[in-house]
């Protein structure tokens, strides 16, 4: 009996390990199970385009309504005030014929902000049908149109701008034929790329069996789908152009005096740097912040519309956690 009982003892401790053993194993396993935790980003996309949608609204709005916030007459000569630095009575100081430089900023926009966006609608509006035309019909009309836009495209395109502008002589509508001339061919490219791309889709031979007519084809498919990266070109294109404007009215070939330009207004006062530089300064500083602010409208138009930049947005973290 005695060895029965050692027996059993044995065959109880035995057991308790097993099961002790198992127990471990088991928390052991629990333990080095790996657990996938997912952290999404923020979406900001959104709010970035409202913000900078409402930044580009304001600036327009000062444009439009200029004269109604000017509190000087920004064409009246005072030389009693002439060259006065910033203070209560100037926020921007004054210039050397006296005239109130923040009033003259205000009134400028009108020129700098409208003609820059009249500009860009322009090159945008004819450089897309341009290009869908090219890549529409094809042919001989394809090949004429696009080695038109190559020899545009092989001049420096401000110096070609200051060749047109010279010939047609000054002034702001002069200065924005010119350089229309020369930035069309950079939409007309894109244009072309895409409708090429779009022609050989199914839905379009489908819209064709379904008996829409070219114009439906052209309005209602092909226009619709590329018009994302030409909204984008655009949008971005507006700063570059402002500041193309603002370098023609620099050299004299944009805005005459007395018309208040931002360019124009530089080029005034270009030699009182040393002795008045809030003269340049404060025309500058506005040609700044209008060319930033519809530069991050466009990269906010761009990430909110762009399917690859929409997935970015979308992509998940995931890290292992042991």
């Amino acid at each position: 009996m005695l060895e029965g009982k050692v027996r059993n003892g044995h065959t109880q401790d035995r057991a308790d390990g097993l099961t002790a053993g198992g127990a471990g194993a088991s928390s052991s396993a629990s333990d080095s199970v790996t657990v996938r935790t997912q952290r999404v980003r923020r979406n900001y996309a959104k709010a970035k385009l409202v913000v900078f949608a409402v930044l580009a609204a304001a600036v327009l709005a000062v444009a439009v309504l200029a004269p109604l916030l000017c509190g000087y007459d920004p064409y009246a000569q005072d030389l009693s005030h002439a060259l006065e630095a910033p203070s209560p009575t100037h926020l921007a100081g004054t210039d050397r014929y006296g005239r109130d430089l923040l009033s003259r900023i205000i009134v400028g926009s009108q020129s700098s902000v409208l003609f820059t966006l009249l500009l860009v609608v322009m090159i945008a509006v004819v450089g897309t049908a341009i290009g869908v035309v090219c890549g529409w019909k094809g042919d001989k009309l394809d090949v004429v149109l696009m080695r038109t836009s190559d020899v545009f495209l092989a001049f420096p395109g401000l110096v070609f701008a200051l060749a047109i502008a010279g010939v047609l002589g000054g002034g702001m509508i002069n200065a924005v034929l010119a350089l229309a001339a020369i930035s069309w061919p950079k939409y007309a490219r894109i244009a072309r790329g895409l409708t090429l791309a779009q022609k050989g889709e199914p839905y379009l031979a489908a819209a064709r069996l379904a008996g829409c007519s070219t114009a439906q084809l052209v309005f209602s498919h092909i226009l619709p789908n590329i018009a994302g990266p030409l909204l984008v070109t655009a949008m971005l294109d507006i700063g570059t152009m402002m500041m193309e404007l603002a370098g023609l009215s620099f050299l004299g070939l944009g805005a005459q005096p007395p018309v208040a330009e931002w360019g124009s207004m530089m080029s005034e006062n270009r030699s009182l740097l040393q002795t008045a530089p809030w003269t340049i300064i404060a025309p500058g500083i506005a040609i700044f912040i209008t060319v930033m602010v519809f530069n991050l409208l466009g990269d906010a138009v761009r990430d909110y519309i762009d399917p690859s930049q929409r997935g970015r947005r979308k992509g998940l973290d995931e890290s292992e956690e042991v």
